[in-house]
């Protein structure tokens, strides 16, 4: 009897299937299992006089979804509540300390030959049950000069360790009615108590030292990555139209990343609109858009612990204004004056005095009130966190990523403006790591004419 091809699709289809959970239950690492160890070494180096102590993230005490700590999952890639990391840069050794079992892996999403075979997945040869982790700290310590550990807190999804360094501070630490330290200074307190023979050093710079310059491994990653973003906020702009709320926005622009492949945003989307414009993180979504608003999207997805930072300006009626226009092409033309001259090298005063000469080529007048509040010059790092550890370059390398984003706002206008992209710093220049979505106003007008995924669910009678 002759097959019909439906009847073939069917096992033909789960057969694609299965082969594809496989192969994605054996990827239990981000990266390969040579990448880590390169990162290792790499730290190592830092530590020649001591040992490090660090450790991963806590189960969550709610219904988030867990993630690792970015420090201990940058030197690991290991996705597992409760593991501890212990790297002798006397010895140039590594041990690993595990307390999961195969079901915990699995029902925190990762593969359980994490756990199955630890030191054939991680390459770290030492790998231990936590139980043996104070004969290893006692042992250490009777013999080390000097314990290295990160004195930051670490970060998890949507955060920033210094940022949360200086919130726990203000609103725990140094707060009379509680002064509980961070979990990393509590542990610094420990082994400074127990060890006083022994120097207790922070390490946590030297990771963010590491964790500037990204890999071609991990520019891959923000590549894809900023590909999700560019299309998610062109989606987004095309489907506004006044009279839409400002949480329908929101929704598209989550819709998107995530139907692309990413975990989530990299942050709450933030839309500033109306009276809102000052609030630079405004993201209660609450207001319905209005004939005139100009409206100022932050938003960027999340990707394999990558995040990627954009934000797009537009009116919500699809038409600029004449003095939304003036304001807008300042900031384009500052942030493309920024790609052209952006390259290894670079310190930020050059950047401003050669943006600047570029801007005064074209005509403009820096005199204006909008020139002097955007300059040319570098945002944050972008990487690991959308605020990434280090602060902002002071001089171009090539492998730094960081925002482009001159903005400014005008609150008795109801009027802001931003054009940020994620930049990556090459051999000879730079990329936009998020090119592609409509900069123009020209673009951007053309782009609203047409039917968003809103109006097209309209016409179909579901949305």
């Amino acid at each position: 009897m002759k097959t019909s091809p439906r009847v073939l699709l069917k096992p033909l289809a789960i057969c694609a299937l299965a082969a594809l959970a496989a192969s994605t239950l054996s990827a239990a690492l981000i990266f390969d299992k040579s990448e880590y160890a390169a990162r290792r070494q790499k730290f190592m180096e830092k530590i020649p006089d001591g040992t490090a102590i660090i450790f991963g993230a806590q189960p969550v005490p709610n219904y988030y979804n867990f993630s690792q700590g970015n420090d201990f999952l940058y030197l690991t890639g290991v996705e597992l509540p409760n593991a501890v990391l212990v790297i002798d840069g006397v010895r140039k050794t590594a041990a690993l300390f595990l307390t999961a079992t195969e079901a915990a892996a699995r029902n925190v999403g990762v593969s359980a030959d994490i756990v199955k075979n630890p030191r054939e997945v991680t390459g770290i040869d030492a790998v231990m049950p936590y139980e043996n982790l104070n004969n290893m700290i006692m042992g250490i310590a009777a013999r080390a000069k000097v314990l290295y550990t990160p004195f930051y807190p670490e970060e998890l999804y949507r955060e920033a360790s210094t940022e949360k360094f200086r919130t726990l501070q203000l609103n725990q630490a140094l707060n009379l009615w509680d002064g509980r330290p961070t979990r990393e200074l509590q542990f610094v307190k420990v082994l400074k108590d127990r060890f006083p023979q022994v120097e207790v050093r922070d390490c946590s710079s030297f990771i963010w030292e590491l964790r500037t310059i990204k890999s071609p491994a991990e520019i891959e990653i923000l590549r894809r990555a900023g590909r999700i973003g560019a299309k998610a906020h062109t989606a987004m702009i095309q489907a506004t139209r006044p009279g839409m709320m400002e949480y329908e926005l929101s929704a598209i622009m989550n819709y998107v990343c995530e139907k692309e492949g990413a975990q989530e945003s990299a942050y709450g989307v933030i839309i500033c609109s109306g009276e809102n414009h000052p609030y630079v993180h405004y993201a209660e979504h609450d207001r319905k858009l209005a004939d005139g608003d100009i409206l100022v999207v932050d938003a960027g997805p999340d990707l394999d612990y990558y995040d990627i930072d954009i934000t797009t300006t537009f009116p919500a009626n699809g038409k600029f204004t004449p003095r939304q226009k003036e304001v807008y092409e300042a900031s384009l033309a500052v942030h493309e004056a920024n790609m052209k001259v952006y390259r290894p090298g670079l310190t930020a005063a050059q950047c401003r005095q050669e943006v600047d000469e570029i801007l005064k080529k074209q005509g403009f007048d820096l005199s204006k009130d909008y020139f002097k509040r955007m300059r040319g010059g570098f945002g944050h790092y972008v990487g690991m966190a959308t605020h990434d550890v280090g602060g902002g370059p002071q001089t171009l390398k090539a492998g730094m990523v960081f925002a482009n984003e001159p903005y400014t706002f005008y609150p008795e206008e109801n009027l802001g403006v931003r054009v940020e992209d994620t930049i990556l710093i090459t051999e000879t220049g730079c990329e936009n790591l998020t090119a592609g979505i409509p900069r123009s106003v020209k673009d951007i007008e053309a782009l609203m004419k047409k039917d968003g995924v809103a109006q097209i669910l309209k016409k179909a009678g579901l949305y």
